[in-house]
């Protein structure tokens, strides 16, 4: 005798009705993990990519002056025998953006963004703040 599991079909249903719907569509993908580090010099930000190659990114400061991070990738696996049919295909496509308000002391104009094993890398260069003492003798009026 199989055992008999059962299952009250229903349950599920409602909630996937309820969930994903144009207000509250299905988050199929995740995020790539970001780490953002912070010395004297600089902000550094980096964004996990496996397989990703520079022309895959964009990276850019918006109207508001905001890091604009995006990522999108197709990938298409075709197998070229033309007396077959296709049986199996298999598309790929991954898009990303994050957006990251950027603080006050960060020299906007000498960001730089690198990929290198399958980790984004964009430096955030602080600005440089030279301490002025300034020694004088002031007059008493």
């Amino acid at each position: 005798m199989t055992p008999m599991i059962r299952r009250n079909a229903w349950l599920p249903e409602v909630f996937n009705d309820f969930f994903d719907t144009d207000f509250m569509p299905r988050a199929a993908a995740t995020a790539p993990a970001i780490n953002v580090l912070e010395n004297d010099k600089a902000y550094t930000v980096e964004v996990a990519a496996p397989g990703m190659t520079k022309e895959d990114f964009n990276v850019n400061i918006n109207k508001d002056g905001n890091l604009v991070i995006k990522m999108e990738r197709k990938a298409e696996q075709k197998e070229e025998d033309k007396k077959a049919h296709y049986l199996r295909r298999e598309f790929s496509y991954s898009k990303f953006e994050q957006t990251l308000i950027l603080p006050d002391d960060v020299e906007k104009d000498k960001i730089a963004a690198r990929v290198n094993d399958g980790v984004l890398t964009v430096e955030l260069p602080k600005f440089v703040q030279e301490k002025q003492t300034i020694h004088r003798q002031i007059n008493i009026d």
